[in-house]
């Protein structure tokens, strides 16, 4: 121990403030456990919140308003182009954090949970040292932690002619993507997958030329195609290009912009832009907080190995969220959250969740739960999918936007509901009755039979399955005439 260095015990420490951390010390401390909540940010809440899902949204939905207003003329009203005041969208934005956050402090402060504000390392299972800025190090003493330490942007060193030119502002992340420093004439986005498409979007709706590279053969790599198809199609429209195929081998930042060497049998050789962003994934925080002084285990994708509990291989250690495993979403980190706090309380409680909703907040939004028909064939799982598509749909007309689809994907020998995915306005408000149907072992005729309100989109969930009941109903009635027909 350092002479003059601070030593507090508590019962729990839990080091991360993003919702998982967060939740987990707020329900602990409804569980009667003494808790302190480390946290190395300023202010609590996470990437989630300040740098993730909470300004993504937030800009996401500025996006939306300017693509309504621009597609408004198609029922009878016409608006000018949009005038996009940059200052007052970035203060707009970071109010909603600010509020947010303060309301997290309010939470802790009201149940008793006290913030420490530092970078937690771990001196050995039963403590963790905690460099405060301009403070003492203090050195926290527990009978259990939860580490949330969550996750961070992979980066692409080796796809850089110069190690000096991955600081750059012309080369963006999804964190600094957020702040809107500006809004480039020409932007290059580095993957396909959702916190590319999200960030697209944002930028497309601005005023940027948005191109983007994915080395896949489709966008959403995972996702089902039949969902991903209607966005594909928006996008070819919202975005200057889109290369699927497409392997990045450099990156260069000149003086006026970035040029990114590619290779893929569709586009050119070379791309040219103002700046570039590269998402193709997160890595976890469980490097540098030593792990290694504990006997925690961390797989080769760094991820702290637990089990449906949530513990790790140290029995005083506990980990949730994005540094615990995929999908690495802030919903499983709430979850995860929950369980672990009432594990250490001593209640019956695991994380045996039979799925986790995936929403991709584009314009359509993409959500699915539960098995995707692509998860199936590999996995070599016979299903069957029934699918509704928006142009019947009532509210769908009524709102012009008929291009989505809802499908329900089910065991044809049981019609055990298994999976669900929407592709619309809302879809990631309208799979939660999904995940609610899959986690209570739903079938076909429940979706049917329980009634949902008219004109709504929720209407689209209960008409894909009545079309697979109405299927199995037509297979079961020729299987019974077999049966019963003169041999």
């Amino acid at each position: 121990m350092v002479v003059g260095e601070m030593v507090q015990e508590v019962d729990l420490a839990v080091i991360g403030g993003g919702p998982g951390g967060y939740t987990a010390a707020l329900r602990a401390a409804e569980l009667g456990i003494k808790t302190l909540l480390i946290d190395a940010a300023p202010k609590p809440g996470g990437v989630c919140l300040h740098m993730g899902c909470i300004p993504s949204k937030a800009l996401l939905h500025a996006a939306e308003v300017v693509y309504s207003s621009k597609h408004a003329e198609k029922i009878g009203i016409k608006f000018g182009a949009p005038e996009i005041d940059l200052p007052a969208l970035k203060t707009w934005k970071q109010g909603v954090i600010d509020k947010l956050a303060q309301g997290i402090v309010g939470m802790c402060k009201s149940a008793g949970v006290e913030i420490l504000h530092g970078k937690a390392t771990f001196q050995d299972s039963r403590s963790v040292r905690v460099d405060c800025p301009g403070e003492s190090a203090m050195r926290i003493k527990f009978k259990h932690c939860i580490l949330a330490t969550g996750s961070r942007p992979v980066a692409l060193p080796k796809l850089f002619k110069k190690e000096e030119d991955m600081a750059s502002d012309r080369v963006l992340d999804s964190t600094t993507a957020l702040n809107l420093a500006d809004v480039p004439k020409r932007l290059i986005v580095i993957g396909g997958g959702y916190i590319g498409l999200e960030l697209g979007t944002v930028y497309a709706a601005l005023g940027s030329e948005v191109t983007v590279v994915e080395m896949t053969d489709g966008l959403l790599p995972g996702a089902d195609r039949d969902l991903v198809k209607p966005l594909a199609t928006k996008l070819a429209d919202m975005f200057k290009a889109i290369y699927l195929n497409t392997k990045v081998n450099n990156i260069e930042v000149t003086e006026s912009g970035v040029e990114i060497n590619v290779e893929g049998k569709d586009g050119p050789a070379k791309l040219s832009a103002d700046k570039v962003l590269i998402s193709v994934g997160r890595r976890p925080n469980s490097d540098g907080i030593g792990l290694e002084n504990t006997q925690a285990e961390v797989d080769p994708q760094g991820f702290v190995l637990s089990d449906e509990f949530c513990r790790t291989r140290d029995k005083r250690i506990l980990s949730i969220g994005d540094v615990s495993g995929q999908p690495m979403l802030a919903h499983r980190a709430i979850r995860q959250a929950y369980v672990a706090a009432e594990v250490l309380a001593g209640k019956p409680s695991a994380y045996d969740n039979r799925c986790v909703p995936a929403v991709v907040f584009t314009e359509p939004e993409i959500a699915w739960c539960g098995l995707t028909e692509t998860e199936a064939k590999a996995r070599g799982i016979t299903v069957s999918a029934a699918k509704f598509p928006w142009s019947a749909s009532g509210r769908a007309l009524t709102i012009a936007d008929t291009g989505g689809s809802t499908k329900v994907i089910f065991d044809p020998a049981t019609s055990l509901v298994l999976g669900v995915g929407i592709v619309g306005p809302r879809a990631g408000d309208l799979i939660s009755e999904a995940v609610v149907a899959i986690e209570m072992g739903a079938v076909l005729e429940d979706l049917v039979t329980a009634i949902h309100p008219h004109p709504t989109l929720s209407e689209t969930i209960n008409e894909a399955a009545l079309s697979g009941l109405a299927r199995l109903d037509r297979q079961r009635s020729k299987e019974a005439e077999k049966q019963i027909s003169p041999t």
